[in-house]
C-alpha cells in the first residue's frame, strides 16, 4: 500500500457544478477507485465559507448538504473516502493561529488568488474580512493536519499549494521535520483545468447565471447548451468557424470521448474531425450543441438518479458526516501533538521538562 495521502475540498456557497466536477470531482473517483493511496479526506469548507458570508449563515448551513449529496452522487464511496466538514474539526483553527507567525501580510497580498477572490468579492482595502484574506494559511492548515501528499485541485488553487509549501518549509526549518511537503494534481486534460462559464466567462459563477449543476434536470442542461457563447463571427452555416473561445468546444473537449461519435455522431470518426469541419465552415452551432447537449446528458442522468436516492434519507447522509468527523479528527489530532511537541508548548506532556524544571528549582 502507498503511502500517499489525498485531501481536497470544497466551499459550500452553492451546489456544485459541471466545473467543479471535470476540475476535481471526477478526478477523486478516479483516485478512490484506483486505489493505491493509505488515505482519502474530502472535506466541506464551511468555515471558510463563512469569512465572507458571516452576514447570511443560513445559506452556508444549508449547502453542506447540497455538497455532500454531489459528492455521494459522483460516486464517492464514505467506505473508502472520508467525507468531513471543516468546522467540526477545532484542530484546524489551532494550527491555523500558530501558522499565522511564519507568514507576512506582504505574502499574502501578493497571493494571485488572493487578489483574485478580492477582486471578485468587491472587497476594497480595509473591508477585507482577516478570515479571508488569511485564507492560504487556513488551507494549510487543512492540507498539513492530515499530512496530505497530494491534492487534486484546478489550476487556480496552485499558488494556494505554493503558499502552503513554504509554511511548511519554513515550520519545519525552526521546528524540525514534522509536517509533510504537498503536491498538486491537476487534470490530465488542458480544458478541465479552468472551465468557462456557458457564456464564455471566465469562471462559473452563480450570480452569472452561467452554471450547469451537477443536479440540474435534463430541461434545464439542455436549454443551458443552447444558450452557449460559441464563435461570433459564425453567423452563417458557410462561415469558417473559431475553436478559440468557443465554448461549446471547450467543453468539448472537457467531455467528449470517442465512443461519443459511435453512439451519438458517426459522421465523424474524432474530435479532430469535428473540428476540422467546423473551421472550414459548412457546419452550424446547433448541430454542434445537439451532440455536447447528448454527451452532458449521458454524463449526469446517472449522477442526479444516485442523488434523488441519497435525498430520500438525509438523516443517514448526516451520520455519514458524523462519521467522517470523528475520523478526521483524530487524524488531526495527532498531528497537533506533533506539532505542539515540536514547537514545545506540551507542557503536561514532557516528562523531560517537568523533572528538568524540578531538579532547577531544587538546587536554589
Amino acid at each position: 500500500m502507498s503511502e500517499k495521502i489525498i485531501l481536497t475540498g470544497d466551499r459550500p456557497t452553492g451546489r456544485l457544478h459541471i466545473g467543479h466536477y471535470v476540475g476535481s470531482l471526477r478526478r477523486r473517483v478516479e483516485l478512490q477507485n484506483a486505489g493505491g493511496y493509505k488515505d482519502m479526506f474530502v472535506f466541506i469548507a464551511d468555515a471558510q465559507a463563512l469569512t465572507d458570508n458571516m452576514d447570511n449563515p443560513e445559506k452556508v448551513r444549508q449547502n453542506v448538504i447540497e455538497v455532500a449529496l454531489d459528492y455521494l452522487a459522483v460516486g464517492l464511496d464514505p467506505e473508502k473516502v472520508t467525507i468531513f466538514i471543516q468546522s467540526q474539526i477545532p484542530e484546524l483553527t489551532e494550527l491555523s493561529f500558530y501558522y499565522m507567525d511564519l507568514v507576512s501580510v506582504s505574502r499574502l497580498q501578493r497571493n494571485p488568488t488572493v487578489k483574485t477572490e478580492i477582486q471578485m468579492r468587491g472587497f476594497e482595502g480595509e473591508s477585507i474580512p482577516v478570515g479571508f484574506f488569511t485564507y492560504p494559511i487556513s488551507q494549510a492548515a487543512d492540507i498539513t493536519a492530515f499530512k496530505a501528499t497530494t491534492v487534486p485541485v484546478g489550476e487556480d488553487q496552485k499558488p494556494m499549494l505554493e503558499q502552503t509549501n513554504e509554511i511548511v518549509r519554513r515550520f519545519n526549518y525552526i521546528y524540525g521535520p514534522t509536517l509533510v511537503e504537498p503536491q498538486i494534481l491537476l487534470p490530465d486534460n488542458a480544458a478541465c483545468l479552468r472551465l468557462p462559464g456557458t457564456d464564455g466567462k471566465a469562471k462559473m459563477s452563480k450570480s452569472l447565471g452561467n452554471c450547469i449543476y451537477l443536479s440540474d434536470d435534463a430541461k434545464t442542461v439542455d436549454k443551458a447548451v443552447k444558450s452557449m457563447f460559441t464563435a461570433p463571427l459564425h453567423l452563417r452555416v458557410a462561415d469558417p468557424g473559431h475553436l478559440e473561445g468557443n465554448t461549446v468546444f471547450t467543453y468539448l473537449d472537457a467531455f467528449c470521448r470517442p465512443e461519443h461519435f459511435a453512439e451519438f455522431w458517426p459522421e465523424y470518426e474524432s474530435l479532430d474531425a469535428l473540428k476540422e469541419h467546423y473551421q472550414r465552415g459548412g457546419l452550424g452551432d446547433g448541430k454542434v450543441k445537439k451532440f455536447l447537449g447528448q454527451i452532458l446528458q449521458q454524463e449526469l442522468e446517472p449522477i442526479r438518479t444516485r442523488r434523488k436516492e441519497f435525498e430520500k434519507d438525509i438523516p443517514a447522509v448526516y451520520d455519514m458526516l458524523r462519521k467522517g468527523c470523528e475520523k478526521a479528527r483524530a487524524v488531526a489530532a495527532a498531528t497537533l501533538d506533533d506539532v505542539r511537541r515540536a514547537m514545545k508548548i506540551n507542557y503536561f506532556d514532557d516528562a523531560e521538562l517537568i523533572a528538568e524544571q524540578s531538579k532547577r528549582f531544587a538546587a536554589k
